[in-house]
């Protein structure tokens, strides 16, 4: 904190200024008599004074790292006018009471004390900032702060082409607009509102108004809106728009999955396939974003890497909730409150200690992107408005296109993306007992295949058990951490030599739904391919012995023993598969036995598919696994 005297020192010299500014720049006001300055001239003039005679910067907002953090990020409200399914958890958020939130006194207060020590950008979000009443007023009134470059909003735009022309006025230098869809549809069902038509005439309204570039911030996720990619950038030909293409992150309540985060280079793929000719521009200093340009167009698209690949060296971010909290990693689950420090009377230095020792906390990077999703933070809606989806969307409607709007350069395709709807679920695996003898069609003979000799007297058979939806012997811990990527989310293999070789079974299950028609032929064995059943054993058979080939980050492992059972289920027209793997070593063997059933059971597909399309696969899972450190676990 070597830089504390001097940031004191300036603070004196400066007292006798009508507003301090660490930068020094002079307070002036208009002679009665002259005529006002334009707002561009005036802003001109202030930048030029900033860049010739800046302070140094404030050592409150230097981390231990160096970083100086110039640009501060204000919640006006918790609150939004769309409901999207995505940016809330699905139980919903509770509102902080409005006796909590900060007020805009409180709001000028903190970025004051935030400019006069370096802060030269302020954005303002929510929620969503523009259904704050007194929005155009806290813009005006910030623009009065010496100091101050840069005041931007990020905004769902609905209210935009109302309030913009005030905001305008008022100072308001910089937009940025949400928008995860070209397609009104799409739009509709993703926030649950109508409103499309008046994004996009707030995004006219800011071009009109001779704001450039225009940012339109999309938020990529695969099986939303990755299709859409073409057309997002096909805006940027006639339109002046930075249209930023941004990773989805975690949050609390989203349940970020990997899976359906589009990266940086696969986006970046997609649009040079399109267009070799794209070129990358230099990054500005502090820039979150990769930005590109292809040669002719108006506008130009950036990417915000910040899961693949972070910025954070170069972090100048600061945040502060609608609540008054000061967050200085978006990612982080540390919070400081400014609000109660100023309620209780604090003094300037008294706050500026306390912000210092905040910023003087911050890390150098964040956790990597899949700690980040195990960790506690606040949902996207209380920090500020930012698009995420949740876990398991439902189904999108069977809606036509329709072309979103007549706009300049804008190529619609004649599809809709489908919804991404495979959910993976890690839960506590159980065993199971062996096939339960089922009745069978009155007349029809029973074909039950096992490929060990003497299943129902094996001990290693796992015997009944009383009903119950899910039990456990022993105690086998859950782990809040993926084993299989590294602490930068990669993927690695488990390291298992230093683990003691004990016996390890493991009882898996799969049911293949034929329809009647191929039902019968399997149960009569009349299929021209051959016997379906015995060809399914012995895939079977043959694919838990491969486990290691086919799945990258398995172990091999020498089985002692593998057993395939099929049993004919009349009532479900079914083919109800069970598959047994034993092994005498330091890793379990849960993958060769859910392996062998998957393959079985696409075998019988295999098998029958010339008889029927109609077949489904199904109830894929582990039954139980035994022998491991953590104990065991059985299914029923």
């Amino acid at each position: 904190m070597a830089m504390q005297p001097v940031s004191r020192m300036l603070r004196r010299v400066l007292k006798s200024s009508v507003r301090g500014c660490s930068s020094g720049a002079p307070v002036t006001q208009p002679h009665p008599r002259e005529p006002s300055q334009s707002a561009a001239e005036e802003l001109s003039r202030r930048r030029q004074f900033l860049r010739e005679s800046a302070a140094p910067f404030s050592a409150f907002l230097t981390d231990s790292f160096g970083r100086h953090h110039s640009y501060l990020r204000i919640s006006l409200t918790e609150k939004c006018n769309l409901r999207c399914q995505y940016c809330m958890p699905a139980e919903g958020v509770p509102l902080t009471p409005k006796a909590n939130l900060l007020t805009t006194a409180e709001i000028l207060t903190l970025a004051r004390l935030f400019v006069k020590e370096g802060t030269d950008k302020i954005r303002l979000t929510g929620g969503e900032p523009l259904i704050r009443p007194d929005v155009v007023d806290i813009v005006a009134q910030l623009h009065q702060l010496e100091g101050l470059r840069t005041i931007g909003v990020t905004t769902n735009g609905i209210n935009l082409a109302r309030l913009l022309p005030q905001l305008q006025k008022a100072g308001l230098s910089a937009i940025n607009i949400s928008l995860d869809t070209l397609v009104p549809a799409k739009f509709e069902f993703i926030v649950r509102r109508k409103g499309f038509h008046k994004v996009m005439e707030g995004i006219h309204k800011a071009i009109e108004l001779g704001y450039s570039p225009v940012k339109v911030n999309c938020v990529v996720m695969r099986g939303l809106n990755e299709d859409e990619l073409l057309d997002f950038v096909a805006l940027t030909e006639g339109l002046p728009l930075d249209v930023r293409f941004i990773e989805y992150m975690p949050f609390d309540g989203n349940r970020w999955n990997f899976k359906k985060m589009v990266s940086y280079k696969e986006m970046l793929d997609t649009l040079q396939q399109r267009w070799p000719e794209l070129e990358k521009l230099p990054e500005e200093e502090s820039s979150t974003a990769k930005a590109f340009k292809i040669p002719g167009f108006r506008g130009q698209v950036s990417f915000i890497t910040s899961m693949s690949e972070h910025f954070c060296g170069t972090c100048n971010r600061l945040r502060i909730t609608a609540d008054g909290n000061l967050k200085v990693c978006l990612f982080g689950n540390s919070e400081v409150s400014l609000r109660d420090h100023l309620r209780a009377g604090a003094s300037e230095e008294e706050l500026l200690r306390i912000i210092g020792a905040a910023v003087g906390r911050k890390k150098r990077q964040h956790a990597g992107m899949f700690n980040i999703s195990q960790m506690k933070n606040r949902p996207m809606i209380l920090i500020e408005l930012f698009l995420m989806l949740q876990d398991s969307p439902p189904a999108l409607p069977n809606t036509p296109s329709r072309d979103p709007l007549s706009i300049q350069g804008l190529r619609h395709r004649p599809s809709v993306s489908n919804w991404v709807s495979t959910l993976w679920k890690r839960c506590p695996v159980p065993q199971t007992p062996p096939l339960p003898q089922r009745q069978l069609g009155s007349g029809s003979p029973q074909r039950h295949y096992s490929s060990h000799p003497d299943s129902d007297t094996n001990p290693k058979c796992l015997s009944p058990m009383s009903q119950a939806s899910a039990s456990h012997s022993g105690t086998l811990p859950t782990s809040d951490q993926l084993t299989h990527v590294d602490t930068e989310g990669r993927a690695t293999m488990v390291d298992v030599g230093s683990k003691p070789d004990t016996e390890r079974v493991a009882v898996a299950s799969a049911m293949v739904l034929l329809g009647p028609g191929a039902f019968k032929l399997v149960q009569e064995n009349q299929l021209k391919k051959g016997d379906a059943l015995v060809v399914a054993q012995l895939a079977g058979i043959q694919a838990a012995k491969l486990t290691s080939q086919l799945i990258p980050l398995c172990h091999h492992v020498a089985l002692s023993h593998v057993q395939v059972q099929l049993e004919l289920d009349s009532t479900r027209h079914a083919v109800v598969i069970q598959t047994s793997c034993r092994a005498q070593g330091p890793t379990g063997v849960e993958m060769e036995a859910l392996t062998s059933a998957a393959v079985a059971a696409l075998t019988l597909y295999d098998m029958c598919k010339a008889v029927s399309r109609d077949i489904v696969l199904g109830e894929i899972k582990l039954i139980s696994k035994t022998g491991g450190q953590r104990g065991d676990y059985h299914r029923t």
